[in-house]
């Protein structure tokens, strides 16, 4: 089941691994459309991944980098990785310098993008099903539900949670997978991580060593019961 929810997590994380905080972007670089609905955005993400990842496995397997760039250009228009950090930040957000907080939201994103990069490899055409949208859209709180099935057919659910922008953009900031939303679970982590060494020591950890960093953190959280 692990290996499952890994896979299933490296394909819904695609919105969540962002290299750059989205407050660095310019106005021009962000391609949503006004009028996307966040069920329509997460089509296109699939669709994207489809086109530019599952078919391009032999070439990405032995580019690390292509693949990341792949991954920021389907999935960084659509993710407020300003507003999920602050999120994952939690009540450390409040006393983190506006420095601090943009230090830490290119860091953790770029140590998750390294980290479950490849797995987006295990990805194959048609195995995510994005479920049709009923209700009315919540501007600050809107899911989409697909279902990732795995190669030997496992059924995961994955969902996306959206809100809309000031600018009137429908952007995700959290993944929910099978139950487990990914912004609860490394608040949590970077919670414990804070409280032992210090908000600058964990960003200094992310931006030295990326991806390690981030494993030794789940490590150590496991170790204590966390998920």
């Amino acid at each position: 089941m692990l290996r499952h929810l890994a896979i299933a997590t490296a394909i819904a994380l695609g919105s969540v691994v962002i290299a750059a905080p989205a407050f660095a972007q310019s106005a021009s670089s962000a391609q949503p459309s006004d009028a996307a609905t966040p069920e329509a955005v997460v089509q296109e993400i699939t669709h994207q991944m489809d086109t530019q990842i599952a078919d391009q496995k032999a070439q990405l397997q032995n580019n690390k980098t292509k693949l990341v760039s792949l991954i920021n250009q389907i999935f960084k228009p659509h993710f407020d990785t300003d507003w999920a950090s602050i999120l994952v930040l939690g009540m450390h957000a409040r006393e983190a310098t506006p420095d601090q907080r943009s230090r830490f939201a290119k860091a953790f994103y770029s140590s998750l993008t390294n980290r479950y990069a490849e797995g987006l490899l295990s990805y194959s055409k048609g195995s995510v099903k994005v479920l049709p949208f009923n209700g009315e859209l919540n501007d600050k709180y809107t899911v989409v539900k697909t279902l990732v099935t795995t190669d030997d057919k496992k059924q995961i659910a994955v969902n996306y949670v959206f809100h809309k922008t000031a600018n009137g953009e429908w952007m995700a900031y959290d993944v929910i997978i099978e139950g487990i939303s990914y912004i609860t679970n490394y608040r949590n982590q970077v919670d414990a991580e804070i409280k032992k060494e210090g908000l600058d020591k964990l960003i200094l950890d992310l931006e030295t060593q990326g991806d390690k960093a981030l494993q030794q953190m789940d490590q150590e959280n496991k170790g204590n019961g966390a998920k």
